[in-house]
């Protein structure tokens, strides 16, 4: 309980949420890294998925090579990434390691979405004269959007998780509120930290799941 009251004052003390090593500007910091991570992900994945969920080829070898990529530690990443030359490079690595990070959710769901668009809607799609690209845009992408919002959802939600570690490198975000606890042997500090940053993921996720509960029927469709 001694903890617990301590967590509390730390969170309740308007001095810590202030100025430059303040939770406001930490949580923007760390808003701005999600965000951009979660931008440049997308911008990879999506066309990738999108278009081999179309063409139904060579997109199951791509979704078990990103799928691949989640069993290799983020933190290990980052570290091989400060070891090459693109260490030199400010916070680089540490958003190509989140990029890294995020793009098999968003490959998988994408790609799944794709492929369960109802062929004969497809079918009858291709017999009105539909072109390639007009199919894509019309018809599936539209049919499959639920899923790709599932995706997008949980990545940002890692990526809320995820972004601590670019602390552990000179980065900003809510990760430094918990390693400058470390280094004052501050446990309620620490602690504080840590419920900030699942404070964050938690909205997140309330954010995403009140999109998908305000949008469109076809928005919500099988979105989960």
């Amino acid at each position: 309980m001694n903890t617990l009251s301590a967590v509390w004052t730390w969170l309740t003390t308007a001095s810590h949420w202030s100025g430059e090593n303040g939770v406001w500007h930490r949580l923007e910091q760390h808003l701005v890294l999600t965000f951009a991570c979660l931008v440049l992900s997308a911008l990879i994945a999506l066309p990738v998925a999108l278009t081999l969920g179309h063409l139904g080829r060579g997109g199951a070898l791509a979704v078990n090579l990103a799928n691949v990529g989640r069993a290799v530690p983020t933190f290990a990443v980052l570290v091989l990434l400060l070891l090459t030359p693109i260490g030199r490079y400010g916070q680089w690595p540490t958003i190509i390691a989140l990029v890294l990070f995020a793009i098999p959710p968003l490959l998988t769901n994408a790609y799944v979405g794709m492929r369960e668009v109802d062929q004969n809607v497809v079918r009858a799609a291709r017999g009105m004269g539909m072109t390639g690209l007009q199919l894509v845009r019309r018809v599936e992408v539209p049919l499959a959007f639920p899923l790709v919002l599932t995706g997008i959802r949980i990545a940002a939600v890692q990526l809320v998780a995820t972004a601590t570690l670019a602390a552990l490198v000179g980065g900003g975000g809510l990760g430094r509120i918990i390693t400058a606890g470390f280094n004052l042997a501050s446990t309620p500090q620490v602690v504080a930290g840590a419920v900030l940053v699942a404070v964050f993921a938690l909205l997140m996720e309330a954010a995403f799941e009140l999109v998908q509960r305000c949008a469109p029927g076809w928005v919500r469709g099988r979105a989960r």
